[in-house]
C-alpha cells in the first residue's frame, strides 16, 4: 500500500483498503502524515476536558452497556450537586476548560436540577459545558441549552442499522435514524455535537466502519469519539461474546487507530479524543491515539466511590487511578511534544476547499 495523500479519493472502498491493508510499514507512514494533519488545523495543544460521571442509573436495556437497566448487579448512584461542583473544582486546577457531566438515561436527572447544574458551573467557573446523557426530551434540551450548555455527545454506535438493533433490541423506540435525527436538532438548538462508534462489536464489517466514517463526515459532527467494544460479562452481547466471539474485525485496538487518523484525514478541522477504552485495552493508548490523529483527552474526575461503579465496560484504566494533576499532564503530553490548551476547545470550522488543498499540499 503507497499512501498518497495528494491523489487519494477518500470514498468508500479505500478506506476499507486502509482498514484492511496489512502494510504496517505504510500505514505507519500515513499515520506521521495525519499527525501532520492534525498540527496543520488544530494545532499541538491538548484540550483536556473533565469528566464527571453524574449517575449510573439509566432506563435503557442496551445489549453491550454494563450499566443497562436490567443488570441487577450493578449498585446505582446518582451525584449531589455538591459533589458535582467539587469534582468540577478538581478538574480546573487540573487545567481542564471543560466539564463533561455523563451518565445514563436516567429520568431522575430532572431538567430544572441540572439547568441549575450548568448556570452555577458557568457561573463560578467560566468553562464549557457538555453533556452526554441519551436520549431526551426536546423541552429538557432547550432549557438546558438556554441554561448554558455548550455540546452534547450521543454515539449512534454504529451506521448499521441491523448491528444497531442487535445492540438495542428492547428498544423499538431507538432506532440509528432517531437518533440521527437528535443529532441534526441539536445541532439546530446550538449545539456542537458529538458522537462515536465501537470498533470490534459482533457482527460489525469493515465496510460498516467506512459507512461510520463516510456518515460522520456528512453529519459534519464538531467531536467524534472511537474505542475498541470492550465485552462486559454482565451484559447479553458479553456473555455470548465469550462462548462463542463472533469476530469479523480483527485487533481492534490498531483498527480504532486506523478509524482515528482517517476520520482526520476525512474531517481534518473536527475534535478527536484519545479514548479511555483506547488505553483500557492498550497501556500507552492515550499517547498512540494523540499521535495518531486526536487531540482531545478526557481525564476522569468522578469521585473514586462511584467511579468504579460506572462500569459500561469492567477494567477501565482510570477506576483505580488517582486523579491527575495540571503538573502531571503537563509533563506527560510534554513527551510527545505536546502541551494543554488553554482554550475550551470549540471547533475552528475551516472551508471544504481549505480543508482539499491542504491535504493535497501534503504539508501534513
Amino acid at each position: 500500500m503507497h499512501v498518497d495523500l495528494s491523489s487519494l479519493r477518500l470514498e468508500k472502498d479505500t478506506l476499507i483498503n486502509l482498514l484492511t491493508s496489512k502494510d504496517q510499514e505504510s500505514f505507519n507512514y500515513l499515520y506521521t502524515k495525519v499527525d501532520g494533519l492534525r498540527k496543520e488545523f488544530v494545532g499541538d495543544q491538548v484540550h483536556l476536558r473533565g469528566l464527571i460521571e453524574l449517575t449510573n442509573h439509566c432506563r435503557c436495556r442496551c445489549a453491550y452497556c454494563g450499566i443497562a437497566s436490567d443488570n441487577t448487579a450493578v449498585t446505582r448512584y446518582r451525584m449531589t450537586k455538591e459533589e458535582v461542583m467539587a469534582s468540577a473544582k478538581r478538574a480546573m486546577e487540573s487545567g481542564c476548560k471543560t466539564v463533561v457531566l455523563q451518565g445514563g438515561e436516567d429520568p431522575g436527572i430532572k431538567k430544572e436540577w441540572l439547568a441549575d447544574m450548568i448556570k452555577q458551573l458557568k457561573k463560578e467557573f467560566g468553562c464549557a459545558v457538555t453533556l452526554s446523557l441519551g436520549e431526551r426530551s426536546k423541552d429538557e434540551l432547550v432549557a438546558w441549552k438556554k441554561a448554558g450548555a455548550d455540546r452534547f455527545l450521543i454515539r449512534f454506535e454504529t451506521s448499521d442499522p441491523v448491528l444497531f438493533r442487535r445492540l438495542h433490541p428492547h428498544h423499538s423506540e431507538t432506532q440509528l435514524e432517531d437518533r440521527i435525527t437528535l443529532l441534526k436538532s441539536l445541532r439546530k438548538m446550538g449545539f456542537e455535537i458529538g458522537s462515536g462508534v465501537m470498533i470490534g462489536l459482533p457482527g460489525q464489517t469493515y465496510e460498516s466502519i467506512a459507512d461510520d466514517i463516510l456518515l460522520f463526515q456528512k453529519l459534519d459532527l464538531d467531536m467524534v469519539g472511537v474505542g475498541p467494544y470492550i465485552p462486559h460479562p454482565e451484559t447479553p452481547m458479553g456473555r455470548s461474546y465469550k462462548e462463542q466471539p463472533p469476530i469479523f474485525v480483527q485487533d481492534s485496538v490498531e483498527t480504532a487507530y486506523r478509524v482515528i487518523a482517517l476520520i482526520r484525514l476525512v474531517c481534518p478541522d473536527l475534535n478527536i479524543p484519545s479514548t479511555t477504552s483506547i488505553e483500557t485495552s492498550e497501556e500507552g493508548g492515550y499517547l498512540k491515539g494523540l499521535q495518531r490523529g486526536a487531540n482531545v483527552i478526557m481525564p476522569n474526575f468522578t469521585p473514586l466511590q462511584y467511579r468504579k461503579l460506572y462500569e459500561i465496560y469492567p477494567d477501565k484504566t482510570c477506576v483505580n487511578q488517582g486523579e491527575v494533576s495540571k503538573k502531571s499532564l503537563t509533563k506527560w503530553l510534554a513527551s510527545i511534544g505536546r502541551t494543554i490548551s488553554d482554550s475550551k476547545g470549540f471547533r475552528n470550522k475551516c472551508s471544504n476547499d481549505h480543508r482539499e488543498s491542504c491535504r493535497k499540499r501534503a504539508k501534513c
